[in-house]
């Protein structure tokens, strides 16, 4: 109960599939404040002119870091956007009666150009407990090398939002190497700088009462991330967030027992951006591995609709039966009897990504939209936080398969081919690419 020197490389372009909404429900989300907007439709436009001008989304995104680590190593899963026309701001400009402005590469934007904290705690039905909860829990982000900027940026984005502050003076942010030194940094990184500010501006925009912990690894070796995983623990956090990952391989049992057996942790890992294909640490039998989605406004009862991330074959969330890792007691599919990928989800696709504040390096243009499942799993360790401290001896991953009338079931698209459908291929109750699905407040993550 609950109580290598540096990775970096320009990613291959990609190209995003259009994000259609036909509704005027359009109108309450995304229109960037922290306050969810009521704002109605402006007589002169029709919600469907704004559906049309939705339609017309489509971005170009790079990988924020190596996207093909060695053996041993890993690659963030953050997307970043350097093209194209975001669903939020084609609405947006519909809106204005304008036609969206064309993102440029490396061209800086100065104001958001994805969702924020507003969109996210609506979609989620999170509204209330972001403003009600997490007071007193730390929240840990892994991630590899350093990034100088980040406390900066922390604070843009907060102040944006209308966020309060989250400072190393006032207690609320604290940035450490893996063996716990605020002053013995790694080597900073801009391709994983961006990875950082994704993953503290997730954390903000959902659970923006909490103490933020960033812990870099001194490379993106699993052995050295796993360090960062146990110094988080060691330092007292009950919710970490990995939004990295490799090939799966016979190591990864000991890596297991060596960083992510830790009861009474909420330990998130992103399941990848290449599409159908096990990942590890996603594959850990004691982490909630969180898919990816495209989140879209409706003009159902929630507001929002979701379908499986995809761009390609090789471009979309990652799923899959781990080659591995034992199955844990509460997976109950019987396709695959080991370890299967994902529990949960959360929204991961660049056209309908995430608004994040980046200055460090040649990714530092300001605002961004990022995707991936880099942007889930913090979301994901954030509504554990909301939901209050694990029991000191539970397993978080379990929670969800406890209550899955608290999830939105994600039922249609797929993530790739594969010879068991469910493995990539959205379905009724649990499946691969989307798990039991996304939150639907707090009950599918309370024990």
């Amino acid at each position: 109960m609950r109580t290598s020197p540096s990775p970096h490389m320009s990613g291959r372009w990609r190209r995003a599939g259009s994000t259609a909404v036909a509704t005027s429900a359009l109108l309450l989300a995304g229109l960037g404040t922290a306050v969810h907007a009521t704002a109605a439709t402006p007589d002169h436009v029709s919600a469907k002119a704004v559906a049309t001008a939705v339609a017309k989304a489509h971005v170009q995104y790079e990988s924020a870091c190596d996207a093909t680590p060695k053996k041993g190593y890993a690659a963030c899963n953050a997307l970043r956007v350097t093209a194209g026309t975001t669903a939020y701001m084609e609405k947006q400009a519909a809106l204005k009666g304008l036609t969206a402005k064309t993102l440029k590469p490396n061209a800086s934007s100065a104001s958001p150009t994805g969702y924020g904290p507003s969109d996210l705690q609506d979609a989620y039905g999170l509204t209330d407990a972001s403003a009600d909860n997490g007071s007193g829990e730390t929240i840990a982000i892994v991630d590899a090398y350093d990034d100088p900027n980040a406390a900066a940026d922390l604070a843009t984005y907060r102040s944006y939002y209308g966020l309060s502050a989250c400072t190393t003076a006032n207690g609320c942010f604290k940035k450490v190497s893996q063996t716990g030194s605020t002053t013995s940094l790694p080597t900073a990184d801009s391709g994983w700088a961006g990875e950082i500010s994704l993953d503290l501006d997730m954390v903000s925009a959902i659970a923006p009462n909490a103490k933020i912990l960033l812990v870099e690894a001194s490379s993106s070796s699993m052995a050295n991330l796993g360090k960062a995983v146990n110094e988080a623990v060691t330092l007292g956090a009950k919710f970490v967030s990995n939004s990295y990952g490799g090939s799966e391989s016979s190591s990864d049992t000991s890596y297991d027992s060596s960083y992510f057996n830790h009861p009474g942790v909420a330990i998130t890992v992103s399941a990848g951006d290449e599409g159908y294909g096990a990942e590890y640490p996603a594959a850990s039998k004691y982490v909630t591995a969180v898919g990816g989605t495209k989140l879209s406004a409706s003009s159902n009862t929630r507001g929002w609709t979701e379908s499986v991330w995809k761009t390609s074959s090789t471009e979309g969330t990652g799923s899959g039966c781990s080659s591995y890792d034992a199955k844990p007691s509460w997976q109950t599919d019987t396709g695959c009897t080991k370890r299967m990928i994902a529990d949960v989800s959360a929204v991961a696709d660049p056209a309908t990504g995430v608004s994040v504040y980046d200055s460090y390096g040649s990714d530092g243009t300001g605002w961004n939209t990022y995707g991936g499942t880099s942007a889930s799993s913090p979301i994901i360790a954030s509504v554990y936080a909301l939901a209050g401290t694990p029991g000191s001896s539970d397993y978080p991953a379990q929670y969800p398969y406890e209550d899955t009338s608290a999830l939105n079931d994600v039922t249609s698209g797929n993530n790739g081919s594969c010879s068991t459908s469910y493995f990539c291929t959205a379905t009724s109750g649990f499946d691969g690419p989307t798990g039991l699905g996304t939150p639907a407040g707090l009950g599918a993550f309370t024990g």
